[in-house]
């Protein structure tokens, strides 16, 4: 369930009051008149089962709440009450299959963003698959995968498509045009730095790799295989269950194929580097495709679920084009 904390101008507070009583998935109203000082207004609070929240936000949206209040929703890991249970199993659909938009907004809002941890993580991940290609050790290369944070983006540019937010696009284009060169310049310079230490040298890149070939031999699989990845991400984003994301990290070859990039460019093995790149932007346009093609579904599932129980659907809420 979610706690759901509203700061509401005294003279629309009725109207919340009724929404939230009238909502068959809410319990736990409280409200305290007059107790928001900046901005003024009173406080109401209740807890809500996940499959209504994106309704009841939407409704808020429409009374202007985030532009003349606040909506502050809180995910609950516990909650021992009846009263919670009755609500979640009176609320419409099933709490699996919900989707939170603003929950999803918000979370690839933050990832997506370019910063210093981004493209440190970025760079980092990059310069351990470079010891993973050159070694040819699988185990290096699922490493990189894991710490490589480049599905943030991807998954804001899915959410940017799907919810038409021209600005989360590019945030997210930026972190992805900026981030990969910026990693791969820093693996060269970490190649040369190992390459005069002795520990990195061309014959390493030539010999036969049969654990990482795959990473500069794209081929369709390698699509289907990235299209398959981007469901299973998003889905994993929408139904809170971080667990499945991982396995998506390690079935992802997008720093491999960069890191795999950046090594052959520096012992100019151009063919090398052209199949590599070949095969990290296959995967970067799968995962987007994929991503998008599931958050439509899921988008048109809700709103004939929004339409049967007469709700307003949430993905076309007032104002959430540009709220961040």
């Amino acid at each position: 369930m979610f706690h759901l904390r509203l700061i509401v101008p005294v003279e629309r507070s009725a109207a919340v009051r009724d929404l939230l009583l009238t909502e068959p998935g809410a319990t736990h109203l409280v409200i305290w008149p007059g107790a928001a000082v900046q901005p003024a207004g009173d406080v109401i609070s209740c807890d809500l089962a996940r499959e209504a929240t994106s309704s009841v936000i939407a409704e808020l949206r429409a009374l202007n709440l985030h532009r003349d209040g606040s909506i502050a929703l809180e995910d609950l890991d516990v909650m021992l009450s009846r009263s919670a249970d009755e609500a979640e199993r009176d609320a419409p659909g099933e709490s699996a299959d919900s989707v939170v938009w603003e929950e999803i907004e918000e979370a690839t809002s933050e990832e997506s963003t370019l910063s210093v941890t981004f493209l440190a993580f970025l760079t980092v991940a990059t310069m351990i698959a470079a010891c993973g290609v050159l070694l040819d050790n699988a185990i290096l290369i699922v490493g990189a995968m894991v710490v490589g944070p480049e599905f943030g983006p991807l998954a804001g540019l899915c959410v940017a498509a799907v919810q038409r937010r021209p600005r989360l696009a590019a945030r997210s284009g930026l972190a992805l045009l900026i981030g990969f060169p910026v990693a791969m310049l820093a693996t060269m310079a970490f190649t040369a730095l190992l390459g005069v230490l002795g520990l990195f040298e061309r014959d390493m890149l030539e010999r036969p790799r049969p654990l990482t070939e795959f990473i500069y031999q794209p081929d369709w699989l390698s699509f289907w295989v990235a299209m398959l990845a981007g469901v299973a991400g998003m889905l994993s984003l929408t139904s809170a269950k971080s667990g499945a994301l991982i396995g998506v990290l390690i079935s992802v070859t997008t720093v491999p194929a960069a890191a795999n990039a950046a090594v052959a460019i520096w012992y100019t093995d151009y063919a090398q580097a052209g199949g590599s790149l070949g095969q990290l932007g296959l995967n970067l346009v799968a995962i987007v495709i994929a991503g998008t093609l599931t958050l439509l579904v899921q988008r048109g599932l809700w709103n004939l679920r929004a339409a049967r129980t007469k709700r307003r659907p949430p993905a076309v809420a007032p104002g959430a084009a540009e709220s961040s």
